[in-house]
């Protein structure tokens, strides 16, 4: 296999703990580039944990794990912000700062990330705003917005430093039904053009109107449907 056809997310024979429990165990999983897969299963079963060890938040102790070219298992705690400007992350409940203007929370990011140039700052808040639909709003308060543009805003933030993989835990969780369409919309057409996404929701009839490979967590394993 070539570095160009290495997957983007690679656990072999993966146990994955949250405070000394096992919660998944024999994790096998492999994402490509421009894919987009969904993890299902009941509230409890893993779907937020296996997530948190993709982006360095829960260590991989035992077994194989390389997440877009790092080494998860030997990953050190320096190496983690670095891991993390090669993936977005969209949370349910968006995560701003309510302080800040949608443009000042993109701000925010950049220059947390190592961002510097002025004109390339804002050339590139620009562009993910207008990505999104939001290049009217950048302006706004977080409060100012509604469910979805907040979404959106998010989206835009994970966007920032052009992801190789997206991960969503229930993106869609406190949007309405014609909002959740829109965003899954987006999310498809990023994994199409730009990077891979991982999704984790409970909405299955967003799966059934955006079909793609599915992923069930059940009894601690993880499991292809």
């Amino acid at each position: 296999m070539t570095t160009a056809e290495q997957p983007i997310v690679n656990l072999h024979e993966a146990n994955i703990y949250v405070k000394k429990n096992l919660i998944l165990t024999g994790v096998n999983l492999h994402v490509s580039k421009n894919e987009f897969v969904y993890l299902i299963g009941r509230t409890g079963s893993g779907k937020s944990s296996l997530l948190r060890v993709l982006f360095g938040d829960i260590r991989l102790s035992q077994g194989e794990g390389i997440v877009a070219g790092y080494n998860l298992v030997k990953l050190r705690q320096r190496d983690i912000p670095f891991l993390r400007r090669k993936l977005g992350i969209v949370f349910q409940d968006f995560q701003l700062l309510s302080d800040r203007t949608a443009k000042d929370n993109l701000l925010f990011v950049l220059k947390a990330t190592g961002w510097q140039d002025k004109n390339k700052i804002d050339e590139r808040i620009n562009e993910v705003l207008q990505k999104v639909g939001l290049s009217t709003k950048g302006f706004k308060m977080p409060h100012e917005l509604s469910g979805g543009e907040q979404q959106r805003l998010a989206i835009a933030r994970a966007l920032l430093n052009e992801p190789e993989l997206i991960l969503a835990d229930e993106p869609s969780g406190n949007l309405d039904p014609e909002t959740s369409n829109e965003i899954m919309s987006l999310f498809f057409e990023l994994s199409k053009t730009r990077c891979s996404v991982i999704m984790a929701t409970h909405n299955y009839s967003l799966i059934e109107k955006f079909p793609a490979r599915i992923i069930r967590l059940e009894t601690g394993r993880v499991l292809e449907n």
